[in-house]
């Protein structure tokens, strides 16, 4: 939806929390802790909102379920930034449903990657694409996210996609440096083509490099120090880089902490967002990997 609060090269162009979904003590979704956490990335200084992604177990939740959560996040955003709502669902029916459902909520965009399960092929993750696209008046931003679909979206058929107005960027965050300075090169037919990185350790390189945003899960819990390190990497500040990138790259020792999820949903509450938890058959992080997650978090000041 157009709003005059925001533009997409400002929102796509700076620090975009790929939020984790709060849940209460029997698994629904929490809307009070959403609403803190849309509150506590906004206050860092986050530029948009991407709902129901990896971090936001969106693969996972009910209909019904992700509805609460782009809403909840629509309300309290309040067209302060744009809400992008991930439809990363393994067949193209599922998404285009999911999409549709999302567009009703309130989103701003959709987040499509490749479809999985079954192998797909370049032709076929674009035909997925342009499919969800027709499907609602909404813009879409691409997922590169091989880990989890099993499919890396190729540079050709990203390309290919990239004529397409309506396609904003692309999120990468496979981790392979050479295949997201591929995705850079499609600016050269498209300037506007927006490329970000979702990898933490990479994102100094990738900003300097000439990404235009982060899409990183740790801006859940610190989106000051992410949006610090865009700043930097704006003004060309390579000793302020490395510094920042260095403070990342100790906190990224959270997702080492068991399970990356369930660590990821224990740090967002120990910040006194959510309960912790982590959608079933995930079990939340133990006694010990919270109080590792603790001294990380005291570590950067993040707790007293």
């Amino acid at each position: 939806m157009a709003n005059s609060a925001w533009s997409w090269a400002q929102a796509l162009g700076g620090v975009v929390p790929p939020l984790i979904s709060p849940v209460d003590t029997a698994g629904r979704p929490d809307d009070g802790a959403m609403s803190r956490l849309v509150e506590h990335v906004l206050a860092g200084g986050a530029s948009g909102l991407f709902v129901l992604g990896g971090c936001g177990e969106g693969a996972w939740l009910m209909g019904a379920e992700r509805s609460a959560v782009v809403r909840a996040a629509v309300r309290t955003a309040a067209g302060r930034v744009p809400v992008l709502a991930g439809v990363m669902l393994p067949g193209t029916a599922a998404a285009v449903e999911a999409a549709r459902q999302a567009a009703g909520d309130g989103a701003d965009a959709v987040v499509v990657g490749s479809p999985y399960y079954f192998p797909v092929d370049g032709a076929a993750q674009q035909r997925h694409a342009e499919t969800v696209l027709a499907a609602v008046p909404l813009p879409a931003l691409l997922y590169n996210i091989p880990q989890s679909t099993h499919h890396v979206l190729p540079a050709s058929t990203v390309a290919a996609l990239a004529r397409d107005s309506r396609v904003l960027g692309i999120k990468d965050s496979a981790g392979d440096f050479s295949a997201f300075l591929r995705y850079l090169a499609i600016r050269h037919a498209r300037p506007e083509f927006r490329v970000l990185q979702g990898n933490e350790s990479l994102a100094a390189a990738s900003l300097l490099q000439g990404g235009d945003g982060l899409v990183p899960g740790l801006a859940n819990v610190a989106p000051g120090l992410l949006v610090a390190l865009r700043e930097a990497a704006g003004k060309g500040d390579l000793v302020a880089c490395t510094r920042l990138q260095e403070a990342i790259e100790d906190l990224v020792t959270v997702y080492g902490q068991g399970s990356w999820l369930p660590a990821l949903k224990a740090a967002v509450a120990l910040l006194g967002i959510g309960s912790g938890r982590p959608l079933h058959p995930l079990a939340p992080a133990d006694e010990g990997q919270r109080a590792a997650i603790a001294a990380i978090l005291r570590r950067h000041r993040l707790l007293v």
